[in-house]
């Protein structure tokens, strides 16, 4: 029998992003004229396929020795377009074909978002570009930042993209004109060089870029923790106290209440004058 309880299926969408007045518009012109043999499943793979040619391609970007004049940057950049294709139009298609799968479409899109996101940074690191403990930081920040997305979903009902007009969309235009730059003037030398118990760190142009992407997001994300667990908190009590009422109502008593009146009945009888009595009953 099939499943009734669609869980996603009336979760709001946001996505209000600084690029966002070019790419609906551009994502419903490609969903309307995508070849009918053409499906979302495809897209999720293809993008997937996307981030396996970033990773792969700063790789032998890195192996080929010097960035400057680099031919394997414009491969990852051919990468971020494909993967930025098959992640953005796969629920764009689904929705304009009225084939949605709202829960599998929601799990398995972010779930291989995890992995696109760590062939993607690993690639950067291995690639020369950024300092590769740097790059490791900021993939750790921005995985917190894709789970603060997803547990926000659950509890609030919203799948807010971004709350600050910068997505994956913006990241990837970001990592295409860093790539172009390094292209023409190679990653150049550290503009300062860190320290740290044995520990040295290079600040490149790009470890200082993907560095300041990581406070960003860590500053992002436990901002979204403040304010959302604050809202859910407020909505939760005043739930609460409509419950409470409901419960009082009928008759039923909560255990904090009840044990709140074991608590003062014991005390009472603590209290209470003693008795010639008293001493031949066994106290609680």
């Amino acid at each position: 029998m099939a499943k009734k309880n669609v869980r996603t299926e009336k979760d709001k969408r946001t996505n209000d992003i600084l690029l966002g007045p070019l790419e609906r518009p551009a994502l419903a012109f490609f969903a309307k004229h995508m070849p009918m043999w053409i499906n979302s499943d495809m897209l999720t793979l293809f993008a997937l396929f996307g981030a396996a040619l970033i990773g792969v391609a700063y790789f032998l970007a890195g192996r080929a020795g010097d960035l400057r004049g680099n031919g394997y940057l414009f491969l990852v950049n051919l990468g971020l377009f494909i993967h930025w294709f098959g992640d953005s139009l796969d629920g764009t298609l689904a929705r304009y074909r009225h084939h949605e799968r709202p829960n599998y479409g929601y799990y398995t899109d972010h779930a291989l978002d995890g992995l696109s996101s760590l062939m993607i940074f690993l690639g950067i690191g291995l690639s020369g570009i950024a300092d590769f403990k740097v790059t490791m930081i900021t993939l750790a920040a921005w995985l917190l930042a894709m789970m603060q997305v997803y547990l926000k979903t659950h509890a609030t009902g919203v799948f807010e993209m971004t709350s600050i007009k910068i997505g994956p969309t913006e990241i990837r235009v970001l990592l295409a004109i860093l790539n172009t730059i390094i292209y023409f003037t190679g990653a150049g030398k550290p503009l300062a060089v860190l320290e740290l118990q044995g520990m040295t760190i290079n600040f490149t142009l790009g470890t200082i870029v993907l560095a300041v992407l990581a406070i960003a997001l860590l500053i992002y994300y436990i901002y979204q923790v403040i304010t959302t667990g604050s809202k859910l908190s407020a909505e939760d009590l005043e739930a609460l106290k409509v419950k409470n009422a409901e419960r009082a109502r009928q008759g039923i008593l909560s255990q904090m209440e009840i044990d709140r009146r074991e608590k003062e009945e014991k005390l009472a009888r603590q209290q209470k004058p003693k008795s010639l009595l008293d001493f031949f009953i066994k106290p609680d």
